[in-house]
């Protein structure tokens, strides 16, 4: 079995230092910009809303619009429900979405406004819809806000029209790139299966450069195929942080049997992802798909003295971290430290379920963590690889560790948000990334024994 045991962790949990996401808005925001011709719409301050624009454009380096209710003194005092219904009446007049999908802010769930009554008395235009999902930025995470916002969509949107169901499927694909959702779109495309994926920011924050303005680009799942989602046979909801909630809640309402899955990243999860749709629609796997894997289990034979039995901390948000996690055993790494700031036990289980039957002991697991911690691990009991969104930079830094960027937010590279890393060609960006960080490591440290021997 193998081992690793570390000194005894410094211990504070009166208070967070650096926690490992962000609030709930921007993961309700981001869903909101998967639905075609949609206007996200913040209830409470212009500067919830700027910041979290803000923090959307530097990672997808694509201009994210949304509305505010831009709360004053009066609104915070005595509610904001005139600023919302005038909100909803100016954003129809003057910029037309199909669709306003609405979240709220601390400040809103604090005064406690009642959204859908004030949804129910607002001016909405005919052949247009409101949507909205209460999302309290001093609970839970972005994660807990992508998530309820997709609820939101099945809950306002989605039917069934009767008992027989379309030979069809709907796939919640849970908080990944454009990049990805166009990877998992290729690979059903390539089994032949017709799909409605929503959210879905491919064809929206992937755009390319035109002459011309768009402020509603054309990607993005319509809210047509959103409706049609209750009349399809199955619902692959990918992590259970993201989507299996809305997964639910379409089963319960339309009667949509629902597959939870983990995001398909991996080259595990990604053979369940695709079994499970050969399995419910009976297809055969191509040769192409059948040739993506085989190239993934050659290039992992090829390179595994890079990576076999490295020590690696991981954090980021729980269904990337669980679904990175179980990669990296089939690699042949050791996951020392793995955490992540959303909170929720399932996490911890997950992971260390994977952990037991990997026969690895004495890793740290942890959900609702922070990097404070995660850098006091490794201070005390140091890895060779460190794996997380930009703000590892600083841990990788200060404690000279190899450092491999994954997940949500990476605000200091480019190009990211158009290459996947699910499905198999996922599965070689990911090998990649990482045996060439170990090998930069060992090429630097032997650069500096050749100088100390010159000297």
């Amino acid at each position: 079995m193998l081992e690793c045991i570390p000194e005894t962790p410094v211990e504070h949990t009166t208070g967070k230092i650096n926690p490992a996401k962000t609030c709930q808005p921007l993961g309700a925001m981001y869903a909101a910009l998967g639905i075609h011709g949609c206007l996200p719409h913040s209830h409470g301050s212009q500067g919830c809303c700027a910041y979290h624009r803000m923090h959307l454009t530097r990672h997808f380096r694509d201009p994210v619009l949304a509305s505010s209710s831009s709360f004053t003194e009066g609104a915070s005092v005595f509610g904001g429900a005139a600023n919302l219904k005038t909100s909803i009446k100016n954003v129809f007049a003057i910029y037309n979405p199909e669709i306003m999908a609405v979240h709220t802010t601390c400040l809103s769930e604090t005064i406690g406004d009642d959204l859908p009554n004030i949804i129910k008395t607002a001016e909405i235009p005919e052949g247009k819809s409101v949507i909205h999902v209460n999302t309290p930025s001093y609970h839970g995470s972005h994660i807990t806000g992508f998530s309820g916002m997709c609820k939101a969509m099945v809950s306002y949107l989605s039917q069934s029209d009767g008992a027989v169901k379309k030979s069809q499927m709907n796939v919640l694909p849970g908080f990944v790139n454009p990049g990805d959702m166009r990877e998992i779109r290729r690979i059903v495309d390539l089994l032949g299966v017709k799909m409605i994926m929503f959210p879905d920011t491919a064809g929206v924050l992937d755009t390319p450069l035109t002459s011309k303005y768009q402020m509603y680009p054309d990607g993005g799942a319509t809210v047509a195929e959103i409706r049609d989602a209750g009349n399809s046979e199955v619902t692959l909801a990918l992590g259970s942080y993201a989507s299996h909630d809305a997964a639910e809640v379409l089963q319960e309402k339309c009667g949509v049997t629902g597959i939870p899955l983990r995001l398909p990243i991996g080259i595990k999860a990604t053979d369940d992802f695709i079994m499970a749709v050969k399995d419910w629609f009976g297809v055969e796997i191509p040769a192409s798909l059948t040739l993506e894997r085989g190239q993934v289990v050659d290039t992992l034979i090829d390179t595994h003295f890079h990576y076999q039995g490295k020590r690696v901390a991981v954090f980021g948000d729980p269904d990337h971290v669980i679904a990175l996690t179980e990669f990296l055993l089939a690699m042949g790494m050791v996951p020392v430290y793995v955490l992540t700031g959303t909170p929720g036990k399932t996490f911890e289980t997950e992971i260390n379920a994977m952990l037991a039957e990997a026969g690895i002991t004495g890793s740290r697991v942890k959900a609702e963590g922070d990097l404070f911690e995660l850098q006091q691990w490794i201070k005390e009991s140091p890895v060779d690889l460190l794996i997380g969104t930009s703000y590892g930079k600083y841990i990788a830094r200060a404690l000279d560790v190899p450092f491999v960027r994954f997940g949500f937010p990476i605000l200091d590279r480019a190009v990211h948000p158009l290459m996947p890393v699910v499905g198999y060609r996922g599965c070689l960006r990911l090998i990649e990334q990482i045996s060439n960080a170990l090998l930069d490591r060992r090429d630097r440290d032997c650069l500096d024994e050749d100088f100390e021997l010159v000297l």
